[in-house]
């Protein structure tokens, strides 16, 4: 079939370029045409940075934590660690459970562990744009979803000050990472049995957010305070008196996971793990100077964040998706000529005149059927009618700052009581509201590229408009592309510094189980320092130094000395 013959019809071209990639009088390009390329770029980009760090993986080797859940889960098992977490160590049963399946077989887990959050969170922040899309009757643009979603892995993986922690450290992954994994794939659940048409999915999905959101409140602290404020903001916004939604099923979930929530919180806290935890370092009582300095704590983590520009490609990420979503959706677009801006999103009209439709034939202004790679509507609406009000969007765009703004605070004062006056400086806990941070501002990205996609669809069809969206497209293709470039110092450093590690670490591996099987019951450790983590020695008594018992334990040696 001619491109002519596809204009006249009125069909709207993919948003990925997977039909035209351009109108039928679109010379010479324009932005709608240059928007796949430029969106394929940064995709690659940021593709490329989060293959690397999926692929360091394999170059893991045992630090910290990694020692006592070694041999832990080696002459413990599975049910053993996570009997001993509940009882001794901190009462996160959800952790110990999955550390020592985990941990299982010895570094193998941890060494697959980093590609398995890359791939599983990626694949989830895909699936819950498309859902969100689709839940606002907007095209879904795949080339420039794909884009922003690399884009807000690899700023989350990457553009932090702990990177390795984050992403290549098991117990910091299993604790503050895993949890948002979890969380997003628990909300495309959700979103299923909201869609489907059997009412047992419903029924199937408000039962199973009870324990889920239990094992989620015995697996991070920071979590459940960022998941249950977004779950209760949510729950209520979709009450069906503000007119979004048919049912009570969205904020019957919401409960449901909160309920789950306050149940795994309860247990842990209650466990004697908890309470051992809790001796050890007494909590200040909440006084004034304690409220200052835990806001002291907040401000400065947020000045850290504030600091690491790169995240400023989030948001362009968000306004190349914004743009793509515009340009897809039927109407007036830059490049396309006889496009009239009288009637936002009419197709162009025919040459010949108008053509009356054939029975079955759906109209040109409907929206792509289910098999269109632009776009598909979903069998079930939560919104009874037509887009939200003025209110109900205004409190949908601002209520992402306060809720991210208590989370985090939430999270400061965990942390002061739980590490001390340092204790904000554990940056792998910040993956919590990093997460909805992220998503926020591709979220805002998105909203303001739709804005200025529409405004020149909406514009005179002139070399002037054309002009303006392809400065446009340049200038955000640009700032996305430098918040990766910035990125490629810091994976080629955490390359460097893992893969040495990996290959002075076996070395001395060989050695040290050489001389275990030899028969010595001494052997000598010398420390192998990676990410800001306690390796064996790290203090000067060594009744205290928990990260040399732990490796000599796995060694099965009485003690480590140093060189």
């Amino acid at each position: 079939m001619s491109r002519t013959t596809l204009s006249e019809r009125g069909d709207a071209p993919a948003a990925d370029g997977g039909q035209d990639g351009g109108g039928p009088d679109d010379e010479g390009g324009g932005p709608r045409r240059a928007l796949p390329p430029v969106a394929l770029v940064v995709a690659a980009g940021a593709g490329a940075l989060l293959s690397v760090g999926a692929f360091l993986g394999l170059y893991v080797r045992p630090t910290s934590d990694d020692w006592c859940a070694l041999w832990k889960a080696r002459d413990l098992g599975v049910l053993g660690i996570t009997g001993d977490f509940y009882l001794t160590q901190n009462g996160r049963v959800t952790n110990a459970f999955l550390t020592g399946l985990l941990y299982s077989d010895g570094m193998r887990g941890p060494s697959l562990l980093p590609a398995f959050l890359v791939v599983t969170l990626g694949i989830g922040l895909y699936l819950l744009g498309r859902a969100s899309l689709r839940a606002l009757r907007l095209p879904f643009p795949r080339v420039a979803a794909l884009t922003a979603t690399l884009v807000v892995e690899a700023l989350l993986f990457f553009a932090g000050t702990r990177p390795y922690q984050v992403l290549l450290w098991a117990p910091a992954t299993v604790s503050h990472t895993l949890p948002s994994v979890v969380g997003v794939w628990a909300a495309l659940g959700a979103v299923a049995a909201a869609r489907s048409r059997w009412r047992w999915a419903r029924s199937a999905a408000v039962v199973g957010a009870v324990p889920l959101g239990a094992a989620i409140g015995m697996l991070s602290e920071p979590f459940v305070a960022m998941s249950g404020l977004i779950a209760v903001a949510v729950g209520v916004l979709c009450l069906p008196r503000f007119g979004r939604t048919r049912d009570r099923f969205v904020p019957t979930w919401c409960a449901a996971w909160c309920l789950g929530l306050l149940i795994g919180l309860v247990l842990l806290s209650t466990s004697p793990g908890a309470r051992w935890r809790r001796a050890q370092r007494p909590r200040t009582p909440l006084s004034l100077a304690e409220v200052r300095a835990t806001l002291g704590d907040w401000y400065r983590i947020w000045e850290t964040v504030g600091g690491q520009w790169a995240y400023a490609g989030a948001l362009a990420a968000g306004v190349l998706l914004g743009l793509a979503v515009a340009f897809a959706t039927p109407g007036p677009f830059p490049g396309r000529k006889g496009a009239s801006p009288a009637r936002e999103g009419a197709p162009p009209a025919r040459k010949d005149g108008p053509r009356a439709p054939s029975p079955g034939t759906p109209s040109p202004d409907a929206p792509a059927p289910d098999d269109s790679p632009l776009y598909s509507p979903p069998p079930y609406s939560p919104s009874p009618g037509g887009p939200p009000s003025r209110g109900t969007f205004l409190v949908a765009v601002a209520l992402p700052v306060p809720l991210i703004a208590v989370g985090s605070l939430v999270a400061a004062y965990g942390l002061r009581g739980g590490y001390g006056p340092g204790g904000w400086t554990y940056a792998r806990t910040w993956t919590s509201f990093l997460v909805p941070f992220l998503l926020a501002l591709c979220g805002y990205g998105t909203w303001l590229g739709h804005r200025i996609g529409r405004r020149l669809g909406r514009a005179p069809t002139t070399g002037g408009a054309r002009a303006a969206g392809l400065t446009v497209l340049v200038v955000t293709g640009a700032v996305a592309v430098a918040s990766l470039t910035a990125l490629v110092l810091p994976v080629r450093t955490l390359t460097t510094k893992t893969v040495a590690r990996s290959i002075a670490w076996d070395r001395q591996d060989v050695r040290i189980r050489a001389e275990a099987a030899a028969g010595r019951r001494e052997v000598t450790y010398r420390p192998l320092l990676i990410g800001g983590l306690a390796e064996p020695f790290f203090t000067e008594v060594y009744a205290d130094d928990w990260a040399a018992r732990c490796a000599a334990a796995y060694y099965g040696v009485e003690r480590l000395v140093r060189p």
